[in-house]
């Protein structure tokens, strides 16, 4: 069950506080204090610098609002999505904690699970985001979420390897391909890719798309614009399926999960690795990562396809944010808790963990890696942001994007079957 808070009386504050001997005794007791449940996804030995930085905001919080205890809960990614619907499931969810944009907070919201966050939201306070990025997180013009990071994602590679066989970075997809067919001649695993979570095999199949459809065709596709069975759909397909007869994923990737495969590329069993910009403390500020393979990670945006596609349009969008519950027995507290968790996230995040927050920060006033800035100029003159698709779609369309998109890579469905079986997901 959870915990439920001991109710306690409000105080009327007037110009001064009068204390007496006959209240000391009532007022300040342990048992008035309230507990704000706080669940996340950014556990010590996968994601350091969040955990460090949640903690530090944790108790700054309890220290400036006493007789509020924040009491938390850390879960790896996976673990966290799962327990959530289990959560949910019971009407049981934890005062604050964390969610994706879109179609994954549908549910949610339809269940009358998650509170509006529209009065945090008036005046000062919302002004701190960056425009548009709140709307990924609204339904009917009312705030569920609010978003602690902005990403893209590129593909990060090893310098060292890379330069070791007479490589460079791509600018079209024959390049990358012939980066392929090089370092599997010399037996060199091409890409990292832990599929066993599939989003990251979407990753690849969303770019394919954009580069041989363009840019919108996905939302399009999505939102009933387009057909999953158009040719630019199937001929992504087609691409991947390819590049894995190609031999251009580490060995078992279907049966790898994504933090395996971060791995793998962090101990240099593997040359390129595409995931999102929130990766970017492992290759820039992670004091718990050698310097040296610091120094040897740069990344490259994702190539055009036989001269279509641009390389500005990215794969990407508003990550994670905050939400409360609408059944929390603190509402008040939890939502003074996410303001003031956003409110210090932004800075935080870029100073420790160079993070790129939702949040506007002057970057005039804090030391950024230079890896920090390219993503940042990368997305200020961005063409195009596609929402990752399984965000953007319904849960049960999600689930079967993802079960299709590790049919296809282990060759279980042809690029067709593939194409029909979302179309049919869509309606």
């Amino acid at each position: 069950m959870k915990r439920k808070a001991v109710s306690l009386m409000f105080l009327v504050l007037s110009s001064f506080l009068v204390l007496t001997a006959c209240s000391s005794d009532e007022e300040g007791s342990g048992d008035d204090e309230k507990v704000v449940e706080f669940m996340h996804l950014w556990p010590e030995g996968n994601s350091t610098a969040h955990y460090n930085i949640v903690n530090d905001i944790v108790e700054e919080f309890e220290s400036e609002n006493p007789g509020v205890k924040v009491e938390l809960e850390v879960l790896s990614n996976e673990q966290y999505k799962d327990k959530i619907k289990v959560l949910s499931s019971s009407n049981e969810l934890p005062d604050v904690g964390m969610t994706w944009a879109a179609g994954y907070m549908e549910p949610f919201i339809e269940g009358d699970q998650f509170a509006s966050l529209n009065d945090i939201l008036d005046g000062e306070f919302g002004d701190l985001f960056v425009p548009g990025t709140v709307d990924a997180y609204s339904f009917d013009e009312e705030a569920y979420g609010l978003p602690l990071e902005l990403n893209i994602a590129p593909v990060f590679y090893n310098q060292a390897i890379f330069e070791e066989h007479g490589l460079e970075a791509p600018e079209t997809y024959d390049d990358f391909l012939n980066i392929v067919d090089v370092l599997t001649e010399n037996d060199v695993a091409p890409i990292a890719l832990g599929n066993k979570d599939a989003w990251t095999g979407s990753l690849w199949y969303m770019y394919l798309a954009d580069r041989i459809g363009g840019p919108t065709l996905l939302t399009d596709a999505i939102n009933g614009d387009a057909n999953f069975t158009d040719d630019a759909f199937v001929n992504a397909a087609n691409e991947i399926q390819s590049l894995v007869d190609k031999g251009a994923f580490v060995k078992g990737f279907n049966g790898l999960g994504d933090q395996e495969a971060k791995s793998m590329f962090m101990n240099e069993q593997a040359a390129m690795y595409l995931i999102g910009s929130w990766d970017l403390p492992n290759y820039t500020t992670s004091e718990d990562v050698p310097q040296e393979f610091r120094d040897s990670i740069d990344y490259f945006k994702f190539p055009t396809v036989d001269g279509n596609g641009d390389v500005d349009s990215f794969v990407g969008g508003p990550g994670v944010g905050l939400f409360v519950s609408e059944n929390s027995e603190v509402k008040d507290e939890a939502k003074a808790f996410v303001q003031f968790f956003v409110e210090q996230w932004g800075e935080e995040a870029v100073q420790e963990a160079g993070v790129i927050p939702a949040t506007k920060v002057d970057t005039d006033e804090v030391d950024l890696h230079q890896m920090y800035i390219d993503v940042l100029d990368d997305l200020s003159n961005a063409s195009n942001i596609t929402l990752f698709a399984d965000v953007q779609m319904s849960p049960d369309a999600a689930q079967k994007h993802l079960d299709l998109i590790q049919g296809l890579f282990g060759a279980e469905v042809t690029p067709e079957e593939f194409a029909e079986e979302h179309e049919k997901a869509m309606e």
